[in-house]
């Protein structure tokens, strides 16, 4: 128990959170990666890749969390760098899944959107901690300038992830306080900019096309999700050349269906060996196919309470920067585990965005890992929360005299300090 809180600091109940989550992440990886095993000549590939980036993840999580803020003042600061690595990605990235979505550095491959995305948070905690010395005024605009850069390098080939970064930023200038009129006329015209872009897209589609090369996969997305397939008078005909076009959400819909309220437990499920990305965008509705209902909600609360714990926390620090600090990361989190979870029960359209701490993948896991050390290392060196020391036993001071046993107290009197040497006081009987 002391060696568990001498290595484990911080708040008790993020790594209680943490530990639940990787669990549930080895589990069910584990059970979805089967279609990625029978390719494999040891079926123990995929899940030791997976627990490789999850071993990696918790020891970032071990180093980080024992460094102060200072570290996240510094990626903040690496913001210009990180929106320089989007921009030569869609030159020299590597192509995977028909993307290039990804860079290779060093035999390194990651991906530098989730790097972005990590220094979008620092960066804007560090401008909302800067408010004694920059104006409403000026704060909104960096942050604007800043991570509006960021989403825009972002959107040329990932839409998903640059519109639910622009939440956060959102979100974080209303936490914040940067002016409310200024968030809503910003709320405005982005409105605007979609209504723009879907009459543009209407009229001359190939010119769109060549600045968002992905626009016709989003229209897609959302055709499929507003359309109403079963509605009375559609024909059978009609219906099976959609299955194709609708095959990733029906399958998860089956998955949510056979599941029920316990699940067929680890390893039994169905549609893992058909539903596309299993592992990774969908893992939420193979979890409930296996662990139910019941697992579902579990995961659900493990997030939700995840967003409470950062609340209490930030609220305990008394500087600005680490509140704002611990607010974005939560909201990271907890906002694209809360899409993931809309994508997968069919409330919400296909965005690609993996499940924070459970899916399948090696950048998004280990960011995800270094957003929770960021967490506890808030907690502890600025909440002051898991810093509890053993007790060392008392002990009991010695008397004064004990250092001159033969002098009384009346003898005592008689000398005085007399002589100061280099070595320390020298005492001289008057």
């Amino acid at each position: 128990m002391n060696l568990a809180s001498r290595l484990f600091k911080g708040d008790r109940g993020i790594w209680i959170i943490f530990m639940f989550l990787c669990l549930i992440s080895v589990i069910e990886v584990f059970s979805a990666t089967s279609t990625i095993a029978y390719k494999n000549a040891n079926y123990w590939t995929p899940i030791i890749r997976h627990a490789s980036f999850l071993l990696g993840g918790f020891f970032a999580v071990l180093i980080i969390h024992n460094w102060s803020t200072r570290f996240s003042v510094i990626l903040g600061m690496l913001l210009p760098i990180a929106i320089i690595l989007l921009l030569i990605t869609p030159f020299v990235g590597v192509e995977i899944n028909g993307e290039r979505r990804w860079l290779s550095i060093l035999g390194i491959t990651f991906q530098p959107s989730e790097v972005a995305k990590l220094c979008s948070v620092c960066y804007m905690a560090l401008v909302l901690s800067r408010r004694n010395v920059l104006s409403s005024k000026q704060m909104f605009w960096y942050i604007l300038v800043g991570v509006g850069i960021t989403c825009a390098c972002i959107l040329y080939n990932n839409g998903s992830t640059a519109i639910m970064l622009g939440m956060i930023m959102l979100m974080m200038m209303a936490i914040g306080q940067v002016g409310g009129k200024r968030i809503a006329k910003l709320v405005g015209i982005g409105i605007a900019a979609i209504v723009l872009s879907a009459i543009l897209y209407i009229k001359a589609p190939d010119t769109v096309e060549k600045f968002l090369p992905r626009i016709y996969t989003w229209i897609a997305r959302i055709e499929r999700l507003l359309t109403n397939r079963y509605e009375e008078g559609a024909d059978e005909k009609t219906l099976v050349l959609d299955m194709d076009e609708h095959y990733q959400e029906d399958l998860a819909k089956i998955a949510i269906a056979q599941g029920g309220v316990l699940g067929k437990l680890p390893g039994h499920g169905q549609q893992r060996d058909f539903l596309p990305q299993a592992y990774s965008d969908f893992i939420y509705a193979i979890i409930i196919e296996e662990i139910g209902l019941v697992g579902g909600f579990f995961v659900l609360f493990l997030y939700l309470t995840l967003l409470v714990r950062v609340a209490i926390i930030a609220r305990k620090c008394e500087r600005l920067f680490p509140k704002f600090l611990i607010l974005g990361c939560g909201l990271m989190l907890v906002t694209q585990a809360l899409i993931n979870m809309a994508v997968a029960v069919g409330v919400f359209p296909v965005t690609g965005q993996p499940l924070p701490l459970i899916s399948r993948g090696g950048t998004s896991m280990v960011i995800s890992c270094v957003y929770i050390g960021i967490i506890l290392s808030v907690s502890r060196f600025e909440a002051n929360i898991g810093n509890e020391k053993d007790p060392l036993p008392e002990e009991t001071p010695e008397p004064a005299t004990s250092a001159l046993p033969n002098v009384t107290e009346e003898e005592l009197k008689n000398w005085v300090p007399d002589v100061e040497s280099d070595e320390g006081s020298v005492i001289e009987k008057k």
